[in-house]
This record gives structure tokens, sequence and C-alpha cells, in this order.
């Protein structure tokens, strides 16, 4: 048998070749869209890709079904339940797909259908030959994770409410996975990162065995208490999750890949005042904070930019990359890896651009943590952590509660940016939390007149959403340098 992981850290996403070696026959599951890598690693392998199957129909990026049939001639495979605007191989509980021969000996997939993070969701059960007792492994999709199960809450906007896909994903659970022998392998199609589910571990494979021991939601529990634990705490869902599950279940444009278009400064700031285009800086962190474009978006490629992007540019949006000179195509690949395909073009050599243009360059107003702890800080002598979350309200000097002591100017807004999970576990006095992802639908909620303070767990996410505000027009937005953690640490 030939058994392929495909592991992007970008996306924190997997993928999966399986095949025959007698036979040449072979499945390719959960596939991204540059398809190039699987292509290659199968002729290499003497084996033709037959079916690309789909565990489910994926919010979190653009999934590559289409382009891989295109370049294999490949059936396209959902789950039964699927609803799909191009034509597929509807794929039944308790099915078999034979990859070996007419002998019916040789590899062998059997469907298990697994609804609960999504209604049409399955699971695959590899095995080396059908009568194996125990399976090689089983890809499990969005349904289990490493350390985690799937979110159930991405529906409940098509009319299935969170409790009820997590009750349907109880039961898929313990009727179908944790019915399979213990040194069953585990694959998942996610790993730590992944905005589908909020405890992801960095492992990227396990068993049946380990999962049923250290998995917090597969411990002994009832049902109801199974819902109110999977439903509670998960991550804020960023912005164009529902873009891309549209795109994945209608269909969408063949990926065309290409560098992209060389523009000069003044065709980048025609695009963006013409036509609405984002001027998305993509350098690192301390280059953006030092000098950018007045105006611009910020998600740098050395973190999860495709995600962030999603999440502060909404799809559609024509886009213009100021990025490091080389990096264009890369910015380029990883933006379409989420159906962001309207790139018009890249400014190059953005930071020598910057240097030649004054007049347009802003700097990034960073608050470093010493300033808000100690003697003369705005937090001296407030509390950190535990207690009940700020409100969102200024905190005056003397105030009762978590912010005694401490003091904001002002009325300054201090938003916090992190997840809820995060904020619950502690945070600054008087902080309202606004997760990064949802910061766009709610930037109506901020007074632009006011001052803004932002701040997340290191400084990362802060500073991505102060280019968005700034982008909105907001004028007075600092961030906390080194975020709650560095703040944490010198409270302690």
């Amino acid at each position: 048998m030939h058994f392929a992981q495909y592991y992007l850290d970008c996306l924190s996403q997997a993928s999966y070749l399986i095949g025959d070696e007698t036979t040449g026959r072979a499945v390719l599951v959960d596939p991204r869209r540059d398809t190039d890598e699987y292509v290659r690693d199968a002729e290499a392998a003497g084996l033709r890709i037959e079916l690309v199957v789909e565990t489910h129909i994926h919010a979190d990026f653009l999934s590559g079904h289409l382009e891989l049939a295109r370049a294999t001639g490949a059936t396209v495979c959902f789950g039964d339940a699927a609803e799909t605007g191009f034509p597929i191989r509807r794929l039944r509980d308790g099915e078999r797909i034979q990859l070996g021969g007419d002998d019916g000996d040789g590899v062998t997939l059997t469907v298990l259908a697994t609804p609960g993070h999504t209604l049409e969701s399955i699971c695959l059960v590899i095995r080396e030959h059908p009568d194996d007792e125990v399976p090689f492994g089983v890809l499990t999709g969005d349904t289990l994770f490493v350390g985690d199960v799937g979110r159930p809450d991405l529906l409940s906007a098509a009319g299935h409410s969170p409790e009820d896909m997590a009750a349907r994903l109880h039961h898929s659970l313990h009727t179908k996975l944790l019915a399979l022998p213990d040194a069953t392998r585990v694959f998942p199609a996610h790993g730590a990162g992944s905005a589908c589910g909020r405890s992801l571990s960095t492992e990227t494979s396990s068993t049946i065995g380990d999962q049923r021991r250290l998995n917090y939601a597969l411990q002994p529990m009832s049902e109801a208490d199974f819902v109110r634990l999977v439903t509670a705490g998960q991550p804020a869902t960023p912005g164009y999750f529902a873009h891309d599950a549209a795109l994945n279940r209608d269909g969408h444009p063949l990926l065309e890949p290409g560098p992209p278009t060389a523009l000069t400064l003044d065709e980048a700031l025609a695009a963006r005042d013409r036509q609405g285009a984002a001027l998305l800086d993509c350098r690192p962190l301390t280059a953006y904070t030092r000098a950018h474009l007045a105006g611009s978006f910020h998600t740098s490629l050395d973190t999860r930019f495709a995600e962030y992007t999603g999440s502060v540019v909404a799809p559609g949006t024509p886009i213009v990359l100021l990025a490091d000179p080389g990096a264009e195509q890369e910015a380029r690949l990883r933006l379409a890896r989420i159906g962001y395909d309207h790139v018009l073009g890249h400014l190059p050599d953005p930071t020598a651009v910057l240097e030649r243009c004054p007049a347009l360059t802003r700097h990034s107003h960073r608050i470093r943590h010493e300033e808000l702890v100690g003697e003369r800080g705005w937090l001296s002598g407030g509390a950190l952590g535990g207690g009940e979350p700020g409100r969102g309200e200024p905190v005056d000097r003397g105030a009762a509660g978590r912010g005694a002591g401490g003091s904001w100017p002002a009325g300054v807004q201090l938003i916090d940016v992190r997840n809820p999970a995060e904020y619950e576990a502690g945070a600054l006095p008087g902080a309202r939390n606004i997760p990064l992802a949802g910061l766009r639908h709610r930037i109506g909620e901020l007074d632009p007149d006011r001052p803004v303070v932002l701040y997340c767990r290191s400084g990362n996410r802060s500073v991505i959403a102060a280019a968005l505000l700034e982008a909105h027009g907001f004028e007075d937005v600092c961030d906390v340098v080194g975020g709650y953690e560095a703040v944490a640490a010198d409270a302690a």
C-alpha cells in the first residue's frame, strides 16, 4: 500500500494519497487547490488518481477537487448528504471502495457517515486487505482531531443549531469511530492552529486508543454534557468561511497559477481609490510597524497569512500586494488557497518605495508593556486574570473591581482581539473582547473619535487589528507590544 500525508502548516491542513501498488489505483482525500505535488508523487509511485474524496464541504480553505479532476480525470466524491453544484459520486455509509484487483484483495476504504461537524461529513477506514481485523487507519476529516473534535456551530446559520449538530457529532463519535480497534491510526484533516476546533494538538496523527484516553471530548459523559462542552468557547469564525463553503459546494473557477503583475505606486493608489482595492502589506511585522503605506492592511507571510487576510479583507475585494521582493507569488498562492483570486498586482520593493515617499508613510503607534505595569504604569496595582471579564467601559483611577488601582486615560477603548476562551481565562481590566476574526463586522461598535488600544496574546493579531482600523479611518490607534503575555509576566 502507498500512503502519504501532506500537511500544510500555514493552513494547518492535511490531505492524503492512498493507493494499491499492485493495481496502481489511488484516491486523493481533501486536496488543497494547488495540486501539482499530488500528481507528481502519484506518477512517481506508478499510481493513477481515480477518485477525489472530500470528507465534507470545507469552510476554512478552497479545496482542490475541481483542479484535481481536471488534471487527472478523477471522479469527485462526497458523502451521500452533500448537495453540490457540479456532478459528484455519492458515497453511502458502509460502502467499500476497492483499490485492489478483481480477486477482491488489496487496499480497501470503507465509508463511515459521521454527521456532526457538517451534515455530509464522512470518515474513511483504510485496510491493506479487506479482512484485516485491525485497520491500517482512519481518515477522520473534521469529525475527530488529535486532542479535539470538530466544532458543531458552523452550520447554525443554515437552520441547524449548534446543539443539534453536537448531538449528531456525539452519536457519530461513539457509534462509528470509537467502535474501531484501539490500534487504529487516526489521521485528521487539521492540526493545531485551525479554527475548525479549539484544542487541536500539534501532532498530525494518533490512535483511537490514545484519543479514547486523552481527548477531553471523548471522556465518559452524557450526551447533554458533551453538547454543552463542545458548543462553548469555540474560536471566532473567520469572515471568509461562509464564502469558501459556498465555493466548495457550488463550484469555483479553476486555479490559474502565475506571478502577479508589477504595479507602480500611482497604479496601486488608483486601484485603491477607483476600484476599492485593499493594499495588503505582507512584509514581516517589524517592517510594517516601522513604516507602511497609509491606509494599508497588514498580514505577514510568516504567520497565518491567508486566514488573517480572510478575517480583515472582505471576500471579492480586489487586492494589491505589498510584499518583499520575491515573495509576491507565494502571497498570491496562499490567498488562492482560500479563494481570494482577485489580485490586481503587486508593488515591487515596497520598503524602498516608502523611503522615497515619506508623505504617504505612517508608523505604527505601539505601547510597550512596561508602560502598562509598574509604579507609573496604567495598570499599577490592578489585577490581571481571573474574575469577571471587563465590559469595555473606560476604567477611572480608583474604580472598584478588577481595575482597582489602575487607570486608563479618559475615553480610551481597550479592545482584546483574542478568541473568547483566551479572554475568559484572563484579560486586562476594562477590556472588551472583539476577536480579530469578527472585528471587520463589528467596527461600527467602536467610536473613531476616541482612542483605541488593542492587545492580543503576543502582539501579532493586535497589529493586524490596528491596521484594519486605520484602513477604516481610525486615527488614534495603538497596540500593546508583547500582548497579554508580556503584561501578565510583568505584573506577576
